[in-house]
This record gives C-alpha cells, structure tokens and sequence, in this order.
C-alpha cells in the first residue's frame, strides 16, 4: 500500500483520545463478557451494529489530545508518515471519508460526517461505555468510528490474519461502511441478531461489500489540492485485504475458541462470505452491487 508523501492530511475527522482515560466506565454498561483475549475474540462475534452491546446510551466527552509524541494532530502530511507511523490511520479515514463524501451527493443523498475516535483502554460512547476489547465499532448515536489500535495485533496473533496495511484500511472502511448503513436508515432493519440468514449477518456483509467499493476507487480519491492519499494498491494488499476478511467470520473465530461450529449463533457472516461479499465491491465500484437482503444474497 503505497501512501502518498504529497497528500495533505486533514486531522479534523480523527479524535485522538489516547492517554486520556475515555472518561471511565460506567457500571451496566457493557454485556458482561470477563476480559482477556477470550474477550475480545467473543465480542468481535457479538458486537451488534447499533453500537456496543447492552449500551445505555449517554456520553462524556473525553480529552482529546492536542500534544505528545505520536499524537494523531501531528500528521499534515504526507511526509509526517516517516516520523508518526500512526499517521496512516489519518490516511486511511481521509480516503474513506472522502470517497464517500462525494459519492453520496453524487447519488443524491447528503453526506454526514463520522469522526474516527481512537482511544486505549476504555471509552464512553453514545451507545454506552466500552473497553479495548469491544475491537473497533460504529456507533450510530453520535456518527463516530470507535477504534482501538492495538486490535490490529490481535487480529494477526489471536484471530491469524497476516496482518499488513491495507488488512487495517478494510477494517476501517467496514465501520464506515455501517455509517453509510446509518444514513440511509438500513440499520434500522436489523430486527434479527443471529442465524445464517439474520439480518445482522446481511448488514455485516453489505459493510463488508461497501469497504471493497472504497477499495476499488482508493487510489483516485483525492485531498484538497488534488493529490491522492494512496498512489498505488498490490496485489498482496488485496490478499491481506481478503485474508482479514476471512479471519473475522463467524465460522473462523467459533473454531478457534469453540473447536465448533455454529451457524445458529452466527451475527457476521462466514469467512468465504465476507471474502465474496468484499470482493463483489471491489469488483463493482458500485454501492447497487451491494444488495445483501435479496433473498438470494447469502
């Protein structure tokens, strides 16, 4: 994945909350789950797409960091990448943001935005509190992209994803994907929560398949003066890209902490799945390409 050096970097859509203890937790926020690695790996099952499960709703606004070492503020360019390696998050929600700040009125439809929060150990949401190891979320109350940095190495060394670059960028442009879900009102169709054919399986899959649409039009989406964020995507960027995909379906993650499986209790679709429905909006370019509530989609 290459970034480009040229791009000017817009931190005002990235909060990060890093440092700032996420305002604590309150008590009956959460499911209780216990915590640990078996933790994260049950609620990247079981993480609902109206936010973090069991939320009471309510928010405190934590600190946002304007200082330290690191700090996501610092990248205004392309070139701070060298410096911040953390500056590639920047990268990545300015190329997914602004592709689909223009699609959509494209479409005809008003784009809102979704800041992308970053925080450690705990954060206080619209949805209710959640801890690091919720892994990344979306949450429709307050329109903003929750993610904890440090999921990306449990996703290579729990849950067996090669890992790389652009295995986080589709991460990341899955939860957007549920924020496009929110502003056309699909995730109020989510009425079933598990099952083959629940719909939270099918809005899991369209954000997968709206991740790829991403994909296939990152390399053009430019900053403000015209420059691209991302020169250039590999062919290994897009196996790493499926490889991700696949490691976080259902079937994949049962296995591993269960030795079974169990489609009854499926909330995010299978692997083989995740990877099509991924490469459907690769392949397409277009968000029509994306009907996963056809009877016939899964």
């Amino acid at each position: 994945m290459k970034f480009n050096p040229d791009a000017d970097l817009d931190t005002s859509g990235v909060e990060d909350t890093r440092g700032s203890g996420g305002g604590g937790l309150r008590p009956g926020g959460m499911i209780p789950i216990g915590g640990g690695i078996g933790g994260i790996i049950l609620l990247v099952v079981i993480l609902l797409l109206n936010g973090v499960p069991g939320g009471d709703g309510g928010s405190e606004e934590p600190t946002v960091r304007n200082t330290a070492a690191g700090n996501l503020d610092s990248c205004k360019k392309g070139t701070d990448l060298q410096n911040n390696p953390d500056c590639r998050f920047v990268f990545y929600q300015n190329s997914i943001e602004g592709f689909w700040a223009a699609e959509l009125p494209r479409r005809g439809k008003k784009y809102t935005r979704a800041p992308m929060r970053v925080f450690d150990g705990s954060v206080n949401t619209a949805c209710g509190p959640a801890t690091s190891a919720v892994g990344p979320f979306y949450c429709p109350g307050d329109k903003r992209v929750y993610l904890d940095i440090g999921f990306f190495q449990t996703l290579q060394t729990e849950l067996g994803a090669k890992g790389g670059n652009f295995a986080e960028a589709y991460v990341v442009a899955h939860e957007y994907g549920h924020h496009i879900q929110n502003l056309y009102g699909i995730l109020g169709r989510i009425k079933t929560r598990n099952g083959p054919t629940s719909d939270a399986v099918r809005s899991e899959l369209q954000a997968d398949c709206l991740a790829g649409i991403w994909t296939n039009h990152a390399t053009t989406v430019p900053d403000k003066d015209g420059d691209t964020f991302i020169s250039g995507l590999t062919e290994d960027d897009i196996a790493r890209g499926l490889d991700a995909a696949a490691a976080v379906g259902d079937d994949r993650i049962q296995e591993k902490t269960q030795g079974q499986v169990n489609p009854e209790s499926f909330s995010h679709g299978t692997a083989e799945q995740r990877m099509r429905w991924f490469k459907t909006g690769m392949d397409s370019g277009d968000m029509t390409a994306c009907d996963t509530w056809s009877a016939d989609a899964l």
